[in-house]
């Protein structure tokens, strides 16, 4: 999944908010929706917010962060 970077103040991990178009059941219509991801990486400070990563899943490292940068 492709995200924009929220937030980096975390020393190991990133919040990574993902915006993805859906399509309503009952009335055809389209809409946005978007949801935040607590993302892992080695050093968060190289991220600015607002830049635009690729993640992927991976084996939950902590309560909260089972994903982590593949690219930015």
């Amino acid at each position: 999944m492709t995200g924009v970077v929220n937030s980096n103040k975390m020393t190991k991990a990133l919040v990574v908010t993902v915006f993805s178009v859906q399509l309503h059941p009952k009335y055809n219509k389209r809409f946005k929706t978007k949801k935040k991801y607590h993302v892992a990486c080695s050093d968060s400070s190289k991220f600015e917010i607002g830049q635009k990563v690729e993640i992927a899943s991976c084996k939950p490292v902590s309560k909260t962060i089972s994903w982590k940068v593949v690219e930015s």
